[in-house]
C-alpha cells in the first residue's frame, strides 16, 4: 500500500527536493516517522532561521525548497521570511502540521484556525486539502506553481492524521507530470522592441534581482556594450545583476521618486529588466522619469508589470528576452559611456575600524567568486560603491525591508554552493534577529565567514532619523553584547578584533578553516 507520506516523498524525489529546512513541533511528526535516508533535515532552532535558510538555499539553486513548520505558532514565527520570500521572488513550498481533522472543529490545542488565510498575502496560494486523499494533488500543484513565473512562496496546512492513509491509485499520475512556462518574446514583438531601443539617442539600462535569479547576467552585458548604455541597479536590490567592474556600471539607484529621476536624467529611453518600477522607500516626491524620457520594463511578474505607474511592459522570461535583444538590436554608433569614479581604498591603521576598511579588506583577501550575504544596512551604499562582484549570484539582501534574513539564508547558500565562499557581512543590530543560524551552521560544519560589525546602534535608523527630522528617538543603541561569547556557545569559533592587521589575520584563517567562522570587528559610527 502506498500512504500518502509514501506518495508525497516520491514527489519531492521527482522535483529533485531531498533537503527539508524546519523546525517541528508534534503536528509534524508523522510526516517525518521512518524519514527517508536519502533526504536530509536541515534544523533550525526558530522557524525564522528555517525559512530564512530555505531562502537562501532555493535563490542559490534555483529551484523551489521545502520548508517544515509547526501550525499556526510556527507559521507565525516565520511570517517576516514569507514577507522576504515573497518580494524576492523565491520558490518555497512551506508546510504546517494541522490538529487531526476530528478534533479541528473543537478547535483544540495546535488546531490552525483559519490556516489558509493566515500567510496571505505574502503566499501564491495556500491550501488545506478538503480531505486526506487531495494531499498528494495539493502537493502536487504546490511544487509545479511555486517555480512557476513569478516564482514565490507556496503554503499548505496538513492534518497530522493524512500521512498514514492511503493514497489512491490514481494519485500516481502525478508522479510523471510535468510543467513547463514559455515566455521567449514572436518575433514581431522582438523586432519592435529591438526597433525601440536601436531609435533611442541615450538610452539607460536598470537591472533587478530577477535578471540575477535568471542567471542572465551575461546577456545583460552584451545588450549595455551593444547599446552603449550605462547600467544601474534598481533600488533596494536584494541580489547584483551586473558586474560592478564593468564600464557601463554606474551603481545603486536611490530609492525616491525625486532621486531617481535625478539619477536617469538626460536619457530619453529607460529600459527596465528584472525589478519593479520602482521599489522606492523614503518620500521625496518628484516627476516619475525626467522630462522626455520613455520606460520599457520587462519582467517575470504579471503583478509587477500592471501596478506600474509608468512606462510599457512585457511579461516574459527574462534570459529568453534578454538574450535575444542582445543578439537583435544594432552595434549602436553612440559613445562609449565614461566609466565611474571609483572610491578611494580606506585608509589603513586606524582603531576602531572604519566600515569602509573592512569592506576594503574583505575584497582584496576574499576569493573573486565569493559570495555576499549582506545585513549591514548602513553600509549597503558603501557596498555596492567598493566590492567587485563578477560572477552571477555574488550577492544576496534581504528583499522585504526587514530584519533577520541573512545569517539563516548564508547557511542556505552555502549548503546550495559548497563550492564558492560565502561571507556574511551583520550588523550588530541585525545579527540577534536570527543567531540561531549559527548552531545549524555548527552543527553541518557548514562553513560560512560569519562578520559581525559593531557599532554598537542601529546604524540605518539613525540615520533614517536624520532624513525624517526626527530628533531625541528612544532605542537606537545596542551596547554590551558579547558576540564571541553567544558564538562560542553555539560552537562556532570566534574572534573579537578592532585592528587592520588583526582582522585581516582573522579573516585570513576563517577562509581557510573549512568550517562556520565568526569575527566581531568593531567598527567607527559614523561611518566615514
Amino acid at each position: 500500500m502506498t500512504t500518502i507520506r509514501d506518495l508525497t516523498y516520491d514527489l519531492l524525489r521527482r522535483h529533485d527536493i531531498t533537503t527539508i529546512f524546519g523546525n517541528p513541533g508534534s503536528n509534524e511528526l508523522p510526516f517525518l516517522e521512518d524519514f527517508p535516508s536519502d533526504f536530509r533535515y536541515i534544523l533550525a532552532l526558530h522557524e525564522g532561521a528555517a525559512i530564512g535558510m530555505a531562502d537562501g538555499y532555493a535563490q542559490a539553486t534555483g529551484r523551489t525548497a521545502f520548508v517544515n513548520l509547526h501550525s499556526a505558532a510556527g507559521t507565525g514565527n516565520a511570517m517576516g521570511g514569507f514577507a522576504n520570500a515573497w518580494n524576492a521572488h523565491t520558490p518555497l513550498v512551506v508546510t504546517a502540521g494541522q490538529q487531526v481533522r476530528a478534533m479541528m472543529g473543537i478547535e483544540a490545542l495546535l488546531t490552525n484556525i483559519d490556516a489558509t488565510t493566515l500567510p496571505k498575502p505574502l503566499v501564491k496560494w495556500s491550501c488545506e486539502p478538503a480531505r486526506a486523499e487531495n494531499v498528494p494533488l495539493a502537493m502536487s500543484h504546490a511544487l509545479h506553481l511555486s517555480a512557476l513565473p513569478a516564482p514565490g512562496p507556496v503554503y499548505l496546512s496538513i492534518p497530522y492524521d493524512d500521512w498514514d492513509k492511503p493514497a489512491e491509485p490514481e494519485s500516481l499520475r502525478l508522479l510523471t507530470r510535468t510543467v513547463s512556462a514559455a515566455g521567449a518574446l514572436d518575433t514581431g514583438a522582438l523586432a519592435a522592441l529591438a526597433a525601440r531601443l536601436d531609435r533611442s539617442t541615450n538610452p539607460v539600462i536598470v537591472l533587478g534581482p530577477d535578471v540575477d535569479a535568471a542567471r542572465a547576467n551575461a546577456h545583460a552585458v552584451r545588450l549595455a556594450e551593444r547599446l552603449k548604455a550605462p547600467v544601474w541597479v534598481a533600488p533596494s536590490a536584494p541580489r547584483c545583476p551586473f558586474p560592478t567592474t564593468h564600464r557601463n556600471f554606474r551603481g545603486l539607484l536611490t530609492a525616491s521618486m525625486a532621486d531617481i529621476s535625478r539619477q536617469l536624467e538626460g536619457h530619453d529611453l529607460v529600459l527596465v529588466a528584472g525589478a519593479p518600477v520602482f521599489r522606492y522607500h523614503q518620500y521625496e516626491p518628484g516627476p516619475l522619469l525626467p522630462p522626455g524620457a520613455e520606460l520599457i520594463q520587462i519582467t517575470c511578474d504579471p503583478d509587477e508589470a500592471s501596478r506600474a505607474p509608468m512606462g510599457d511592459a512585457v511579461v516574459g522570461d527574462i534570459g529568453l528576452i534578454l538574450a535575444a535583444l542582445a543578439d537583435k538590436v544594432s552595434d549602436a554608433a553612440r559613445p562609449e559611456p565614461q566609466p565611474r569614479e571609483t572610491p578611494t581604498r580606506a585608509a589603513a591603521g586606524v582603531a576602531p575600524l572604519a566600515a569602509e576598511r573592512v569592506l576594503d579588506l574583505m575584497d582584496e583577501l576574499a576569493p573573486r567568486d565569493a559570495i555576499y550575504v549582506n545585513e549591514s544596512t548602513s553600509t549597503i551604499e558603501a557596498m555596492w560603491e567598493r566590492m567587485r562582484w563578477e560572477q552571477p549570484g555574488s550577492y544576496y539582501f534581504g528583499a522585504a525591508g526587514g530584519l533577520g534574513f541573512a545569517m539563516p539564508a548564508a547557511v542556505g547558500v552555502q549548503l546550495a554552493e559548497p563550492d564558492r565562499q560565502v561571507i556574511a557581512l551583520i550588523g550588530d543590530g541585525s545579527a540577534n534577529y536570527s543567531v540561531t543560524a549559527l548552531w545549524t551552521a555548527a552543527q553541518h560544519k557548514v562553513p560560512v565567514v560569519f562578520v559581525i560589525m559593531r557599532n554598537g546602534t542601529y546604524g540605518a535608523l539613525r540615520w533614517f532619523a536624520g532624513v525624517l527630522k526626527a530628533e531625541h528617538v528612544p532605542a537606537l543603541d545596542v551596547p554590551d553584547i558579547d558576540f564571541v561569547a553567544i558564538a562560542t556557545g553555539y560552537g562556532v569559533e570566534a574572534v573579537r578584533v578592532d585592528t587592520d592587521a588583526a582582522f585581516a589575520a582573522a579573516f585570513t584563517r576563517a577562509l581557510k578553516a573549512g568550517k562556520p567562522s565568526l569575527i566581531e570587528v568593531v567598527t567607527a559610527w559614523p561611518p566615514t
